[in-house]
């Protein structure tokens, strides 16, 4: 087992990767009483196209077979997983992103019983023709909810106008439409494909002895038959560097407009450490330029613009990135001219002092530090940052090592307007 110290931020990492390929990471933290258990599988909506396992040609499966693989793991012959957590005093939940599907539970008791149960769920696929045909009834409500939901039509409504190819602009849930066509035949084939311990991994932290954890999750995985690894091989199309449209408008039951303007980012097929550098460079950029602090919140406050529902964030993977900066607003279009304007007055005069790159790399490493006292956090953020060959303790120094050079290197792959988009939600209009 391998011992990895942050002696920075007084933490001990134990890593081991096991004979079947998977890698188990524990992070034991003193004063906590609780422990958080995932158990992460690198497969999300974006893996539609890929080379099933013991075959030689791709297939595409219908959209939104990920989630709905996620939801029909925890229904079992015997029953419901989740009644098997709760008798043991354990929190139990799971969710499906672009790249990942997470299973986790949480406990302050009975933790190796937890453990087990988590361990042997996942690694014991049941789907049958007709649990596979009510679970589409299921999703097709929650699809349905989060389609009336005009928060999320805004967030993934601009994620649609960036991207036009790359299978980021398909719901995670998929469509009422899409799940219609998954069959069992077709979770078994992307289970058996991406849910092989060599595609996944374990993270541990909390209230946990490294080496007794250890030795349980080595002893119950060598007690199961798994096929040899392979390599999976995926296929996503090439996606063009301007957005999908630049201009959308959405009429929806809501008081006030909804406004987000998004960036799709070039230079994205990276990874580790180049794509860590690139990820805090552009938060950074964001802090100074769109923060709370900021010249732009302060007039756009003034000038009623925006109000306490402004945001802006930053996601980058592999293979995709974009940026977001939305509100409620009256003012959507003065709104979309104030962002343009200043990434436009960034660009013909760079402003950004020393100072302001001290301060807020000040700020992002006091928030990080602060959220080290997450083992939620922690877990679910050093997972993400794994399967794309970085490590979550390695932003602290990161940070300290940012310089002039790599915010300008950052603005340049979010400054091409061509790749800029605006998103607006908008109350119904009375026709008369």
């Amino acid at each position: 087992m391998e011992k990895i110290t942050f002696d920075n931020l007084q933490e001990t990492l134990f890593h081991e990767k096991l004979d079947n390929g998977l890698n188990v990471y524990i992070l034991p933290k003193r004063g906590f009483s609780k422990t958080y258990v995932t158990f992460t599988t690198k497969y999300g909506s974006i893996d539609n196209t890929f080379i099933p396992r013991g075959k030689d040609e791709f297939v595409t499966v219908p959209d939104g077979i990920a989630h709905f693989l996620e939801h029909k793991m925890f229904d079992k012959e015997d029953g419901d997983v989740f009644q098997k957590f709760g008798v043991l005093g354990a929190s139990a939940n799971a969710f499906t992103s672009f790249t990942r599907t997470s299973y986790l539970f949480s406990t302050t008791e009975n933790l190796y019983e937890s453990t087990k149960v988590l361990l042997d769920f996942v690694q014991e696929p049941y789907f049958t023709k007709e649990k596979t045909e009510k679970e589409k009834g299921i999703i097709a409500q929650e699809i349905t909810m989060y389609d009336d939901n005009p928060d999320w039509r805004n967030y993934f409504g601009t994620i649609q106008s960036l991207y036009s190819e790359f299978p980021i602009n398909i719901d995670i849930a998929g469509t009422v439409e899409t799940i219609q066509d998954i069959t069992a035949e077709h979770l078994y084939e992307c289970y058996e494909t991406f849910y092989h311990p060599s595609n996944m991994s374990v993270f541990v932290i909390g209230a946990v002895d490294p080496d007794e954890m250890m030795e349980f999750i080595r002893k119950d995985q060598a007690g199961k038959d798994f096929s040899e690894p392979e390599e999976i091989v995926r296929k996503y199309p090439d996606e063009p560097l301007e957005a999908s449209e630049k201009d959308v408008v959405l009429e929806m039951d809501v008081l006030r407009p909804k406004f987000n303007f998004g960036i799709k980012c070039t230079n994205v097929d990276i990874e580790g450490e180049e794509m860590l550098r690139q990820d805090l460079a552009v938060n950074l950029l964001m802090d100074i330029l769109f923060g709370r602090t900021s010249d732009f919140y302060t007039n756009a406050y003034a000038e009623h613009l925006i109000d306490e529902t402004y945001n802006y964030d930053f996601t980058l993977e592999k293979g995709f990135g974009f940026a977001m900066i939305g509100s409620d607003t009256e003012k959507p279009k003065e709104l979309e001219a104030a962002i343009t304007n200043s990434l436009r007055a960034q660009q013909s005069d760079w402003s950004i002092t020393e100072e302001d790159l001290d301060r807020s790399r000040k700020r992002r490493i006091g928030q990080f530090m602060r959220s080290l006292n997450s083992i939620e956090f922690i877990s679910n953020q050093f997972t993400q940052y794994n399967f794309n060959n970085m490590n979550l303790f390695d932003v602290v120094p990161s940070l300290e090592k940012m310089t002039m050079n790599d915010l300008k290197a950052a603005f340049a792959i979010i400054i091409n307007e061509e790749s800029h988009t605006a998103m607006t939600i908008i109350p119904p209009t009375t026709k008369a």
